[in-house]
């Protein structure tokens, strides 16, 4: 089966509702199916980021079930019809896919075709590891290594540089070459606004500003939206 995963660099941008820049795209992916899967542990309130996700997809015609409310949760992901995984902190989320046994669930699943949708910290768990998140480690999960859905990392709410900011503390940029002074898997900046579709080896961007393209070794590469960039994700490909 075909992946098809979508990840959004936040699940809001300014000046707008949740999820409505997005909107397309996830039903795009989605297509005709109607129940959706919600995973809400990126954050503290349960129960409200989950009626915040079903208040939302309902008026997109979607019937969501937020897996916090699922007594047997590595059952409910197998037998999802999609899966969403919201934003919020990146640690806490990874380390409650590890305590309830959802990692190799939700990456089986989704390797046999289940949509994915992830935004912000779900789009960092979608990657080999949450090494390029921009969280706190507010708790530990038993490793850093992730879904492993994508073979290259994000970095959601990629800021550029300010040329004229008095502030002295490392940029993005920075942080994620420390992350190629260790590691070799490439990274996308991805900007507010700025989500990548992925069908199968496949890797479009979709949204409204470009996104940054990291390779360890070689300087930042810009790519439009609606460029395949799947090229200058994979080591070893220009």
């Amino acid at each position: 089966m075909t992946k098809r995963i979508l990840l959004l660099s936040s699940s809001a941008l300014y000046g707008t509702q949740y999820l409505d820049h997005a909107e397309g795209e996830v039903r795009d992916l989605l297509g005709s199916l109607k129940q959706l899967l919600f995973v809400p542990f990126a954050a503290f309130d349960l129960d409200a980021y989950g009626s915040r996700a079903r208040e939302r997809f309902a008026v997109l015609g979607y019937d969501v079930t937020s897996l916090h409310q699922v007594e047997d949760m590595p059952k409910a992901v197998q037998s999802a019809e999609a899966i969403f995984i919201g934003g919020g902190n990146t640690f806490r989320l990874l380390k409650s896919l590890y305590d309830y046994g959802l990692v190799s669930a939700i990456r089986d699943r989704v390797e046999d075709g289940m949509p994915y949708i992830g935004s912000s910290a779900g789009s960092n768990v979608a990657c080999p590891t949450i090494k390029t998140t921009n969280d706190m480690p507010i708790v530990r999960p038993p490793s850093f290594d992730a879904l492993g859905l994508v073979q290259f990392q994000v970095n959601p709410h990629y800021m550029d540089p300010d040329r004229n900011s008095k502030h002295m503390g490392e940029t993005r940029e920075r942080r994620i070459n420390e992350f190629h002074e260790e590691n070799d898997t490439p990274v996308v900046g991805l900007r507010e606004g700025t989500m990548l579709l992925v069908e199968g080896d496949f890797t479009t961007l979709k949204g409204i500003l470009p996104a940054r393209v990291f390779r360890k070794g070689s300087a930042p590469i810009e790519v439009e939206p609606g460029g395949d960039i799947d090229g200058l994700l994979r080591p070893g490909r220009v």
